[in-house]
């Protein structure tokens, strides 16, 4: 079947031909699927719950390929849906370029800026989060030396890592931190084999926190660290459940919150850039019953007073989109 077939089939299936109301927003995953138990689904909670508190309906697409994304921008533009909400950097340079051709239609990314007057884009300060989860796994770690596996190699996934190597060397000066990445294509993302092989090495290498900040990759970081004997931080979604006891913390991102509050905006959405930090709770680290087991009452102070420093502007991490620089390197 030919790419516009495919999408044409797609479109039938999800309702998207003529006659959908102008005010029926949109949501379109990336490469990993709706339920990645981490970045896709946190947004598919947020749809769901604006579903839920409004009785309203959305439509949604799954990205097969990276070939697929213009063309299904174009589509959903043309079906009258608005806005049209999409996760992931990768839709960045394609929403440039079609954006323009759709000026009645309202765009909503999340990830990445896009400087067009119906665009919104919503950016994370990640480096936050992963700062204070770089603090519990200084105060967690037992061999002083932890890890970091990153999905695609790209200067998103270095914020986090730049981050967390902040928070972990702030209080532990002395302590070592193991980096690898799973790849530099896509592929990086959903390749949970690989991430639990490297979970295995960086453990062999002393490790006994890691770090993953590799979506749907990461599934098998957290799966090998629970396997190993040692602990895990997830990323995006608060994956502590996923192995109770054994995930320290979770750097939850609110892209929930991002794609919930474009859909009750609808067409009335802002342009510009919304910024989501550690002071609007827009990035945090979760605490839970999972993990309530994992962390003592002097971890928690300690990371609430660095919380707290960040919040004021008196602790200040480095972000590394502006500046494709680590401090600590």
């Amino acid at each position: 079947m030919t790419l516009t077939k495919t999408l044409l089939a797609s479109a039938a299936t999800l309702g998207l031909m003529a006659g959908v109301a102008a005010a029926e927003p949109a949501l379109i995953f990336d490469l990993g699927g709706k339920f990645d138990k981490s970045f896709n689904e946190a947004a598919y909670a947020g749809a769901e719950r604006w579903k839920a508190e409004t009785g309203g309906t959305y439509k949604e697409l799954e990205m097969q390929s990276e070939a697929q994304r213009e063309q299904a921008l174009r589509r959903l533009a043309e079906t009258g849906v608005n806005p049209i909400v999409m996760t992931g950097f990768a839709f960045g340079e394609v929403l440039n370029k079609i954006a323009g051709d759709y000026p009645d239609t309202k765009f909503v990314i999340i990830d990445t800026v896009v400087e067009q007057p119906n665009v919104q884009s919503n950016v994370f300060n990640e480096g936050e989060g992963s700062y204070l989860a770089g603090i519990m796994a200084a105060n967690a770690s037992k061999t002083g030396t932890v890890g970091f596996i990153g999905g695609m190699d790209v200067p998103l996934i270095h914020k986090f890592e730049c981050g967390f190597r902040q928070g972990f060397l702030a209080a532990k000066p002395d302590g070592k931190v193991l980096v690898n990445y799973t790849g530099t294509t896509p592929a990086a993302w959903n390749d949970p084999v690989k991430g639990g092989e490297l979970a295995k090495a960086q453990k062999s290498q002393g490790a006994d926190v890691i770090y993953a900040a590799a979506g749907g990759t990461g599934i098998g970081v957290l799966q090998a660290a629970a396997d190993e004997g040692i602990l895990s931080i997830g990323v995006d979604s608060n994956q502590n459940h996923l192995h109770p006891g054994k995930v320290l913390t979770s750097v939850v991102k609110r892209v929930d919150n991002a794609v919930y509050d474009a859909f009750k905006a609808g067409e009335a959405v802002e342009p510009g850039v919304k910024v989501w930090d550690v002071k609007s709770d827009g990035v945090v680290v979760a605490m839970d019953d999972n993990n309530k087991p994992l962390v003592t009452p002097e971890m928690t102070a300690v990371v609430e007073d660095a919380r707290t420093k960040i919040a004021s502007g008196e602790i200040v991490v480095h972000d590394y989109m502006t500046d494709n620089t680590c401090p600590v390197d």
